[in-house]
């Protein structure tokens, strides 16, 4: 079954000796795209691999009797090690047949081409973890341990019942039915110590049955699991409370942990990435959503109907801009549902056809993307109608953006209808994606009283409603003519039944979203007046929406970036520096505003990372 390469060995003193044993024979089939040439254990991590953090950190407990099951670019593994650690001792046993068995046959192979005199640390080549996690394995009177976390979604692989601080019970992935019940469970680590006697006396003997007889396509969790169900052994569970660690199956996998573990990089990647932040340990105050909504019974009423709704297409694009209108209460002709507000405007320059462009200075990038050949009016912060008034009628389009995004700053909805009426041969695109925050009047609820033909509404309802994975929102206009040029530019089947199914339940839920937004104005008043009170924060800008923006008391612009390197790096926490939207040179922060408990996060963490700027 192998054979067995044995490299110089050096005895450390230790009081308690332990041997490690890293499985390391998979290919890794999820990583292919990655690994095809390299073995998945030897992908960058920071300056090293995760094999290489795995070693350093056995080095770092004391353990230097370290035996490494090989299969897939085995000569990769070996040589890596011998150069990284050339006065480390390393007993590399070969899985030969690592293509077609899975690791209960490396893990066999190990406890047979050991001694088993001493007790042994089990990990496997793909864990990365918080070294200090190991110390919690050694210098203990019980024999069996398993690091273990609580289950969160996303987790895969095997999942255990604690009680009274031991496991009960093991449930390896094809135990994990459509119903099972995660919500006592614990996610493995994969990194486990066990007994010496333990090890001799029955891991070793069932393993070798159950790799050569029964099952060599199984897991050694299969195994452990039947020794715990039958009451056969005690495994005391260990769990890692908060600690980092990552198991790194897929490329998504890596990319998390990559985030996890390289602090620096936090940055570079979440500006890449643009969103999809699930995977990643993060405080998130660059995206604002209503924090308050969805219900939580609307979230289990689309997780009641998930099964039929993943398996089936959405309506037509008629059904859709009926649904929706019944919430917003206007007339469904007038009304073009979008997947997201952001697909409007690829459309825009081609829907509205403009030589002369008018827009706010700063506001939200897109519209500047799109119309490049711009002109500009200034929020300072603050906008004044009467500028957008007296030059709307030298523009073929106006932009007004209610609330503006990065400032917060508002103008009254009457205004706004009233200045449109006064410009008739001027297109306005008013975009409300905020309105729901200000305190006024939608523009949509006055143009069905009094329509105007020279306006365009959109409207992003992810910030509203707080479901940006939905891509839920709309165009509005009075002018037929519009619409049907808007229509013909959008495909038959333009969002999924999940975002038709949460148009349904808006319907039901119409008190629980007015409460919400209470409640977010409510905490809005607070986090103001308590950011206002943080030693090096100049100026909290008054806000019409669901965040702020901050001026640093700080005289140079990077200082904003600074700040946000820092609160990614050491607090995990993510703001956003707006300051090249201003024209002006200063060091200015968006923040969203959360949850109580979350914004304290944020105050605690700015507090301790401002003293330290240049103010």
């Amino acid at each position: 079954m192998g054979g067995v390469l044995q490299l110089a060995r050096r005895r450390h003193r230790s009081s308690r000796k332990m041997r490690a044993i890293v499985l390391a024979a998979g290919m890794g089939a999820r990583m292919r795209t990655l690994n095809e040439h390299t073995h998945k254990s030897l992908l960058p991590i920071g300056n090293t691999t995760i094999l290489g953090r795995i070693v350093d950190a056995l080095l770092d407990i004391n353990v230097r009797d370290i035996l490494v099951v090989t299969g897939y670019c085995s000569r990769q593994i070996r040589s890596f090690l011998a150069e990284r650690y050339p006065g480390s001792a390393f007993t590399f046993v070969h899985n030969q047949r690592w293509g077609e068995t899975n690791n209960v046959v490396s893990l066999a192979m190990a406890l047979e081409h050991s001694p088993l005199d001493c007790d042994n640390i089990l990990i496997e080549c793909d864990v990365l973890f918080d070294p200090a996690l190991l110390q919690r394995l050694t210098g203990r009177k019980r024999g069996n341990v398993a690091l273990l976390d609580r289950y969160r979604p996303g987790m895969h692989g095997t999942v255990v019942s604690v009680e009274r601080g031991v496991i009960t019970q093991v449930f390896p992935p094809h135990l994990q039915t459509e119903d099972f019940d995660y919500r006592d469970k614990f996610k493995t680590v994969n990194i486990y110590r066990f007994d010496k006697d333990f090890c001799r006396t029955k891991l070793k003997p069932l393993l070798s049955c159950y790799a050569n007889v029964i099952d060599s396509g199984s897991y050694y969790e299969a195994v452990l699991g039947m020794l715990i169900n039958m009451q056969r052994e005690i495994v005391h569970a260990e769990l890692v409370n908060g600690a980092q660690w990552a198991e790194v199956d897929d490329p998504n996998d890596l990319a998390a942990a990559r985030f996890a573990f390289e602090p620096e990089q936090r940055a570079k990647i979440l500006s890449h990435a643009c969103g999809g932040h699930w995977n990643f340990d993060l405080l998130d105050f660059t995206f604002m959503r209503n924090m308050y909504f969805p219900a939580d019974a609307m979230l289990a009423a689309i997780g009641r109907r998930l099964p039929a709704l993943a398996r089936s297409y959405g309506s037509s694009q008629e059904i859709l801009n009926e649904k929706l209108a019944f919430t917003l209460g206007c007339r469904a002709d007038r009304l073009q549902c979008l997947s997201g507000a952001s697909q409007l405007f690829p459309l825009l320059p081609d829907l509205i056809p403009a030589r002369r462009v008018l827009l706010p200075q700063p506001t939200f990038a897109e519209f500047p993307r799109w119309f490049p050949a711009h002109a500009a009016y200034q929020d300072s912060v603050g906008i004044d109608p009467d500028e957008i008034d007296a030059r709307a009628e030298i523009n073929d389009l106006v932009v007004i953006v209610n609330p503006n995004n990065p400032t917060g700053s508002k103008l009254a909805t009457a205004g706004i209808h009233a200045l449109i009426a006064r410009h008739p041969h001027t297109t306005f695109l008013v975009d409300e994606s905020f309105i729901a925050f200000s305190g006024d009047q939608p523009l949509l609820e006055r143009l069905e009283r009094e329509p105007l033909k020279n306006v365009v509404v959109v409207v992003s309802l992810s910030k509203s409603l707080g479901v940006p994975g939905l891509r839920l929102g709309y165009a509005y206009s009075c002018d037929p003519q519009l619409i049907q040029r808007l229509r013909a530019r959008i495909p038959i089947w333009n969002l999924g039944s999940l975002a038709e199914f949460f148009l349904e339940l808006l319907l039901k839920f119409q008190p629980e979203y007015a409460l919400s937004i209470r409640r977010t104005v409510s905490d809005r008043c607070e986090f103001g007046t308590q950011l206002a009170g943080l030693a090096g924060v100049e100026t909290v800008y008054p806000s019409s929406a669901n965040f702020f923006l901050i001026r640093l008391a700080s005289r140079g612009p990077e200082h904003a970036q600074q700040l946000v390197d820092a609160l990614l790096t050491r607090h995990s926490i993510y703001v956003k520096d707006v300051s090249r939207k201003f024209a002006a040179p200063a060091p200015y922060l968006r923040v969203a505003v959360r949850r109580p408990a979350e914004n304290v996060r944020l105050l605690e963490a700015l507090a301790e990372e401002l003293p330290s700027l240049e103010l």
